[in-house]
């Protein structure tokens, strides 16, 4: 928690001071801030829900976007070493948030009977298969699709953590503790955890960019009259 709280107010103060003082011809902070916006609301909010159903969600999936790869690029930061997102509390807020915001969307949107038989019901498919079919699609609209999108974050953030944190303690054991034969080794688990902490800084945008996409994905499903 404490890890997170800094994140946030760092995330805070870097976009406070990139707008403070907003010009028509931007500066380098500006610009750069103006690039992510943009990424966000163009290449995957727009591309996703088109552009005129995108506009009352686009405040929304840039505070996914932003929040999540701070959280996760607190994994490689000095001193912090831990991401934000590899406990569930987090991703979990996010997926319940997203969660709600599908149905509550759904539902305004079609009626939440007509919603329901959009989600649950395929269309031309023999009602036999029905008895099948709605089962699986409620697990899928109700559990599996909030419960991934947490937990795919939680996973792979965890993993990273795990991955930087053997090959850097392995790098302290054989350079201080091991025979002078296996001291060598410390310079490969070194070399092995620069290359993860170069990963992980990939990883944690891609993961960022996958949340925010599969969010939208799941809203537009919401929107859509059927499937």
């Amino acid at each position: 928690m404490f890890v997170r709280l800094i994140v946030t107010g760092a995330l805070l103060l870097l976009l406070w001071l990139a707008v403070r003082k907003a010009k028509l011809v931007p500066g380098r902070g500006q610009s750069a801030v103006e690039m992510a916006l943009d990424f966000v609301r163009v290449q995957i909010v727009e591309q996703t829900l088109g552009k005129e159903r995108a506009k009352p969600f686009v405040g929304m999936f840039t505070v996914i976007f932003f929040t999540i790869l701070a959280m996760n690029l607190a994994g490689v930061v000095p001193f912090l070493n831990i991401a934000g997102t590899s406990r569930m509390g987090l991703p979990a807020l996010l997926a319940i948030w997203v969660f709600i915001t599908y149905l509550v969307v759904g539902s305004r949107t079609h009626g939440v009977g007509r919603y329901l038989k959009n989600s649950l019901v395929p269309s031309g498919v023999p009602w036999p298969m029905l008895i099948l079919l709605i089962p699986i699609e409620a697990l899928q609209v109700f559990v599996i699709r909030p419960v991934t999108l947490a937990l795919r974050l939680v996973a792979n953030m965890m993993a990273g953590h795990i991955m930087l944190v053997l090959c850097f303690v392995g790098t302290h054991t054989l350079f201080l503790y091991a025979d002078a034969v296996l001291k060598p080794l410390g310079a490969l688990t070194f070399a092995a955890g620069i290359a993860i902490t170069l990963f992980e800084v990939f990883v944690a945008g891609l993961q960022a960019f996958i949340f925010t996409l599969l969010s939208a994905v799941y809203l537009n499903f919401a929107l859509d009259d059927g499937h």
